[in-house]
């Protein structure tokens, strides 16, 4: 049964850091896509990042282009989001989901076939 579990949120500065991480079980890891969304109160699920599944294509909204970075250990079986130079506007519920040989409409819900259950990252002003 395939599991997905993010860790790493927490109360960061604005200007700081955080790395977050989505350790997955019961798949085959390297088959598939990860992708990063994010969900603020009172907002839709959007789109942050993703990682194509055979780990040679990421792709970035334009709000975390340049200060985000998706990533991923296979050995580990675990996709990372590097969040650099966080702002206020950066605080949500972050999600990690995976789609099977994903490669095209990452950048949509609908395509992923599992979720985490998401970490809270909160930027303070």
């Amino acid at each position: 049964q395939a599991h997905l579990v993010e860790s790493g949120g927490g109360l960061v500065q604005a200007g700081g850091s955080l790395r977050l991480s989505c350790t997955a079980s019961g798949i085959t890891f390297n088959d598939y896509a990860f992708g990063w969304f994010r969900q603020a109160p009172g907002k839709e699920r959007e789109f942050v990042a993703a990682l194509v599944w055979t780990g040679t294509d990421t792709y970035y909204a334009d709000a975390v282009k340049d200060r985000f970075t998706v990533s991923r250990d296979t050995a580990a079986k675990t996709a990372y989001l590097q969040l650099n130079r966080l702002k206020p506007e950066d605080t949500a519920v972050y999600y990690c989901a995976a789609d099977h040989k994903g490669w095209l409409g990452l950048t949509r819900p609908v395509e992923y076939d599992f979720w985490g259950q998401g970490t809270q990252v909160t930027v303070s002003s």
